[in-house]
């Protein structure tokens, strides 16, 4: 079982700020009661008032709150599952999140565009299978070969430099990885779409795209920043790197070395200007890759427990709505 949108759990956190405002209220009563006059005529005249039917509202209402949250963050459980046929090929995807990638000369900045068009794509390659290496310094795997296209979406919103400790980029170590994922057997349904500024400090980067077509690889590249350059912000300091003299670092895409790669494995290189013909050049060309039969046991139907919680709620307010503030008080006898 899990939250289908984990982010409105962080609705929680308006629970103790409930808290904070039911004592701070209390407190207020309290002080109010002493400025209005005598304490003993002061308690005569609210002594109907109940201050455990208060609590409990209270605590009812808190409750209701939370039941509310975690209905709209939907607790599921996945259902039966069944053999999924498709035909479809393996997508690398390779995503540059070295800290040059934070250069703003392609706006918002080059990685933020970049994960623009890895959401596209995504929604064009329905019935293959997709998995997510990020690289600087070195490689990471963060999503293995899948058909979970939400996965890997989830996972592509999170890529940033602070995912890979080693800054640097390094084109052979992340290709390697990809290779390393694909069935060796097979020598054909395979494809890395590698999106850098191509800024690669690794001489090995050609020959390891060599070492992959020989595997039936082929390797489409995206290249992403201006040949101008720009400079990079550090977003720790909010400040500009610079260089061991003092220099601001300026980072320039390098379109050779990710042409390279492209012609080496027979695919191609696009530079990402336009969202849209990117995505159409890049889906075209892996659509054009042969085929295979991909049969996956994928979780179709969901058992979503949302109402449950939401119908809690709503009972728990009707509750509340009928419990008094005030308490009976029996007529004195004269």
């Amino acid at each position: 079982m899990h939250f289908e949108h984990l982010q409105y759990l962080l609705a929680l956190l308006v629970i103790p700020g409930l808290i904070v405002l039911y004592n701070y209220l209390i407190r207020w009563k309290r002080k109010t009661s002493l400025r209005i006059g005598d304490p003993l005529l002061v308690k005569q005249l609210v002594r109907s008032f109940s201050k455990r039917n208060f609590l409990v509202k209270f605590i009812i209402v808190l409750l209701a709150v939370g039941l509310l949250i975690a209905g709209m963050a939907n607790l599921r459980a996945k259902g039966a599952a069944e053999n999924i046929t498709r035909q479809g090929v393996d997508v690398m995807i390779v995503l540059d999140v070295s800290k040059s990638m934070l250069a703003r000369d392609i706006k918002p900045s080059r990685l933020d565009k970049a994960k623009q068009l890895l959401y596209r794509l995504v929604d064009k390659l329905q019935n293959d299978r997709l998995g997510l290496i990020l690289f600087a310094g070195r490689a990471y795997m963060q999503m293995p070969l899948t058909p979970d296209h939400g996965a890997a979406k989830m996972y592509i919103s999170e890529a940033g430099p602070d995912a890979v400790p080693t800054q640097g980029t390094v084109f052979s170590e992340a290709l390697n990885m990809a290779n390393n994922s694909f069935n060796r057997n097979e020598h054909k349904y395979k494809a890395v779409v590698l999106i850098s500024d191509g800024e690669d400090h690794d001489p090995e980067g050609l020959k390891t795209a060599r070492q992959l077509a020989e595997n039936g690889v082929m390797v489409n590249t995206v290249g992403i920043g201006s040949p101008e350059g720009s400079i990079i912000v550090d977003p720790a300091t909010n400040e500009p790197k610079k260089d061991e003299n003092g220099n601001m670092v300026i980072s320039k895409l390098n379109e050779p070395e990710l042409k390279g790669i492209a012609d080496a494995t027979n695919g191609i290189y696009i530079r990402l200007d336009n969202l849209e013909d990117a995505n159409i050049t890049l889906s075209q060309r892996l659509d054009g890759i042969e085929k295979r039969a991909l049969t996956e046991s994928e979780f179709i139907n969901y058992r979503n427990y949302f109402p449950w919680f939401i119908a809690g709620a709503l009972i728990l307010l009707v509750v509340e709505l009928f419990i008094p503030e005030r308490k009976s008080i029996k007529p004195e006898k004269i």
